[in-house]
């Protein structure tokens, strides 16, 4: 069970805050949300826009979820303060600035996605502690900053008191943490390249130290193409060829500039959710403001947040139900029939929300109908599934997966989970398999671990927790242990190879819910699995039905053989007449019914 901060904050943010969460209730997740106050309205009155009972609530829960707050300049601050607080020194200070100095919040992750055409889908990676907006920004300057800017020509017609200087802070450490996190982020989401944005035409120094931080990280990351761009180059490409970026990373200025052309570029703020994520701490919330003119008049957009909620999702581990969430908005933004005025539409808050939570029944209808299919295909034999997925065209069968529990059989949806390397450089116990907690009832677990045998990533521990979920099996792209134990239990298992090396601090979980690729087969979440003592295959869900009604084809085809043969008929003639040659046509079929 995960736990969630649940600050609605003041304007719209408490509007578009509770139609989202009414969608997700139809998502049945193990959430527990924890709601507290944040914003405007703490400051009137209680002259703290973050009281301490609600940084006690983000210490007590694994993730935020951030309405939208009100912020005013400090003269109108105050003066909204009760009398009694007035003049005592209370100085406001934007509660969004608090949660990512004090929770050492450094990424800002913002993805762009074209909901509509689907043309692009990439992500700027905003850096959020240092930089231009680090805080040291001077205004009258004493003797040390006098002598640096001294000698332009500008300062020497102003002097020291009539000029300013803001400074960039950019540190090794800095820079380096969020490098990290952008290669590990695109890695996780099957990204090949990272674009890091500066201006080292002009900024030579500080540009240079991130370029050398760059390539120096970059070698870990041989998958991951990498480029430096200048940030105004990047601002034109996005608006002329954003399908050519995968994930950028930039300073903090450069970073919030080209998040919000971001949100243009796919549509507007109405649609733009956010990440601030730490090492110790995240929140998630979408990028428009509290527009506290719109308040109460149920017109805000809510996908922004919805996308939000599917943002944070992701991050909890919970990509399947995030990815589930993210596709009805999509659908719903597509069709343009039931949108807010900001999208050229004329519905309400509520019923756009509406209209995504109806957009997830369907999706539920057509799940249901996935699993008569797999139901389908479980009473089938690989050999068959296979014959089938020829026939048109598609490979699916996990090359060098062997099966470890002879006489099982089981089918169903993948659940897709990707290990990589641990830095020797890290501290501490992995806990790489606590994704199983959140492998929903009847999926097929697929482990990619890149088929490595130096350690294990299954075995009897996980085996019980997965009967007990309901898992209907796991095909492991690496090495199992204590194969005794789980032939013992009857459980499905196929993987590579079988060591007694342990997993532990060995590999970290890299992501779950995205698409691998295994030899030559790629596995998506929601494609099938089936599996039995010749091997495991893939059976794409969008050739499901298909690929079921030929497999079922090809045996009522060799049932047919079999029977003639056995009354006299020679082999030759019973394949001839059976259609052998092409079993899943349904000529083959209609003989043997005859």
């Amino acid at each position: 069970m995960k736990s969630v901060a649940v600050l609605p904050g003041d304007g719209i943010g408490p509007e578009v805050t509770a139609a989202a969460l009414d969608v997700v209730e139809k998502l049945g997740l193990p959430l527990d949300l924890r709601f507290g106050e944040i914003g405007w309205e703490c400051w009137r009155h209680e002259g703290d826009p973050v009281p301490q009972r609600t940084w006690k609530l983000l210490e007590e829960t694994d993730t935020c979820l951030l309405g939208a707050i009100t912020s005013k300049p400090l003269r109108e601050a105050e003066a909204e303060l009760p009398s009694g607080l007035r003049g005592t020194g209370l100085t406001f200070v934007s509660p969004v600035i608090q949660l990512r100095q004090r929770l050492s919040l450094y990424a800002n992750v913002r993805p762009v996605i074209d909901l509509v055409d689907r043309r692009f889908d990439f992500t700027v990676i905003r850096e959020n502690t240092e930089g231009l907006y680090a805080g040291f920004d001077f205004h009258g300057l004493d003797d040390a900053l006098w002598n640096v800017v001294r000698e332009h020509p500008n300062a020497q017609a102003s002097g020291p008191r009539a000029t300013g200087v803001t400074l960039r802070l950019q540190t090794e450490f800095g820079m380096d943490r969020l490098l990290r996190y952008g290669f590990a982020y695109a890695r996780s989401r099957g990204y090949t390249r990272l674009t890091l944005v500066d201006k080292p035409n002009v900024l030579r120094h500080t540009s240079n130290h991130l370029r050398e931080r760059l390539e120096r990280m970059a070698g870990d990351y041989p998958d991951i193409e990498t480029e430096i761009l200048n940030v105004d180059a990047v601002a034109l490409w996005m608006v002329r060829r954003p399908e050519r970026f995968g994930v950028l990373v930039a300073e903090n200025m450069f970073g919030d500039i080209l998040s919000d052309l971001g949100a243009g570029v796919m549509g507007g703020l109405g649609l733009a959710p956010s990440g601030n994520i730490g090492d110790h701490g995240s929140y998630f919330e979408p990028v428009h403001g509290s527009a506290p003119g719109m308040a109460g008049q149920g017109r805000a957009n809510p996908m922004a947040m919805m996308l939000a909620v599917a943002q944070m999702l992701d991050h909890l581990d919970l990509s399947v139900p995030g990815d589930d969430l993210r596709a009805a908005v999509r659908a719903v933004a597509a069709r343009r029939t039931t949108v807010t005025y900001d999208m050229g539409g004329t519905s309400g808050t509520r019923e756009v929300a509406q209209a995504v939570t109806e957009e997830l029944a369907a999706e539920k209808n057509a799940s249901d109908t996935v699993d008569e299919v797999v139901d389908r295909l479980s009473r089938l034999d690989t050999a068959s599934v296979s014959d089938a997925l020829d026939s048109l065209g598609v490979g699916g069968v996990l090359a060098g997966i062997a099966p470890r529990v002879p006489g099982t059989r089981a089918a169903g949806r993948a659940f897709t989970v990707t290990y990589q390397p641990v830095d020797d450089s890290a501290q501490g116990f992995r806990n790489a398999a606590n994704y199983l907690d959140d492998v929903p009832e009847g999926a097929f677990v697929v482990v990619d671990n890149a088929g490595s045998t130096t350690c294990t990533n299954w075995g009897s521990l996980l085996t019980r927790l997965a009967l007990r979920r309901g898992v209907r099996g796991t095909a492991l792209h690496g090495s199992a242990r204590d194969i005794a134990e789980i032939r013992a239990a009857g459980y499905p298992l196929f993987s590579t190879g079988v060591t007694m090396v342990s997993g532990k601090n060995r590999v970290e979980l890299a992501a779950t819910g995205r698409e691998v690729v295994i030899g030559d087969v790629t596995v998506r979440p929601g494609d099938i699995v089936v599996a039995d003592d010749n091997g495991a295959l893939i059976v794409p869900a969008d050739h499901a039905v298909e690929v079921a009604d030929r497999a079922e084809r090809v045996e009522h085809t060799e049932e047919a053989i079999a029977g003639a043969v056995g009354a006299g008929l020679r082999l030759d003639e019973a394949r001839r007449r059976f259609g052998y040659a092409k079993p899943w046509d349904d000529s083959g079929a209609r003989t043997s019914r005859a």
